[in-house]
């Protein structure tokens, strides 16, 4: 489903994706590794039985060390797969092995399918952006995928967007349609976001 996207939004896309583009390889490296420790020091996700979460792409804070742990940690992880309709299918991550290239360059899980409800059984949710918001509006890629599969999340779930520092806390136009996350995970730290 096509999305009106307004000029802000559309600009400041623009400029967070052309900064994405020129981070080094040492940066994204490192805040994969700084991002995965603080979330698995977080009681809500050790504690989580079922995670979603995403494979990154190119550019975006890695998760591949992320998901590693997870799995190490006896949690079912649960990756999104794009359906034709812009909406999320989930499957169980069975390993990197387990990943198949799918459109968009994206990696998705080649496990059964779970269907796009799949989301509202897990304890801990983890989302990728371009920036958030102090009231947790993040700025995704423009298809609204994600807002769709949070608005499947049941009030209360640990939610967070994976960014890089200088991408938390950034002014984000509000649309209608805009689902908030409850935290952002950084290099730095987490922060709390909303009221």
């Amino acid at each position: 489903m096509a999305r009106t996207q307004s000029p802000a939004k559309l600009a400041l896309r623009d400029q967070l994706l052309a900064e994405r583009r020129g981070r080094p390889l040492t940066e994204v490296v490192t805040a994969a590794g700084a991002i995965a420790g603080h979330l698995l020091e977080m009681q809500e996700v050790r504690r989580a039985a079922t995670v979603a979460a995403y494979v990154s792409m190119s550019g975006e804070p890695g998760t591949g060390p992320l998901l590693e742990a997870l799995a190490a940690m006896g949690k079912r992880v649960i990756l999104p797969a794009l359906m034709p309709d812009g909406d999320l299918d989930w499957a169980t991550y069975l390993g990197p092995d387990g990943l198949l290239p799918a459109s968009l360059g994206l990696l998705e899980p080649a496990g059964e399918r779970l269907g796009p409800e799949a989301v509202s059984t897990a304890d801990a949710v983890l989302v990728p952006g371009l920036a958030v918001d102090a009231a947790g509006v993040r700025l995704g890629r423009g298809g609204g995928s994600y807002d769709r599969a949070l608005g499947r999340v049941p009030v209360g779930t640990f939610t967070c967007v994976l960014l890089y520092d200088s991408e938390v806390g950034v002014a984000v136009p509000v649309e209608p349609h805009d689902r908030p996350v409850g935290w952002a995970a950084s290099p730095s730290g987490l922060r709390r976001l909303g009221s």
